[in-house]
């Protein structure tokens, strides 16, 4: 089980951190914080630079914890919680990532929260450092607050959509 969970964290975690370096870096074929900028700008976000750097370095830094298997209930929180915001984003295109939908969001937020629950396993920084197990109510604590976070960060930042013009 251990080799499974570690397969499992190593796999989404940096994934996640590959994620949010492509939001603020060149590297894994980012384009760059300027790229980052514009991609939140086009999917209707304010903040520019700012969402981008806080969006990157939240993936990055919730992605190399869960990863590591440290403080998973917090990283397991941040992976959710940019993942709610990715979600919102594609919600209008449906569930299936053929047509842009939050089908992938929803796969890492599931899996986030499955680590949080089953905890890191033995072959990972909590347990070197003892502080596992963790309780499950850490997990249900991660779910609930990563949820909230991407909520709310989308009702803080996101812009409304201008209302359509009519013709003349």
């Amino acid at each position: 089980m251990d080799t499974g969970i570690l397969i499992l964290r190593l796999l989404v975690g940096l994934l996640v951190a590959g994620h949010g370096v492509q939001k603020v870096s060149t590297h894994l074929g980012g384009r760059g914080l300027e790229g980052g900028t514009e991609e939140f700008r086009a999917d209707g976000f304010r903040g520019g630079v700012l969402t981008a750097l806080a969006a990157g370095g939240g993936q990055i830094g919730s992605g190399l914890l869960l990863a590591a298997g440290l403080l998973t209930p917090l990283a397991a929180t941040g992976v959710v919680g940019v993942m709610t915001v990715a979600l919102t984003v594609k919600w209008r295109h449906g569930l299936w990532v053929q047509n842009d939908g939050y089908e992938y969001p929803l796969v890492l937020i599931g899996t986030a929260a499955a680590l949080a629950a089953t905890g890191p396993g033995a072959w990972s920084l909590d347990a070197a450092l003892g502080l596992t197990p963790y309780p499950l109510w850490a997990a249900a604590l991660a779910l609930a607050a990563g949820l909230g976070s991407g909520l709310l960060t989308r009702l803080v930042l996101h812009r409304p959509a201008a209302p359509a013009r009519a013709e003349r």
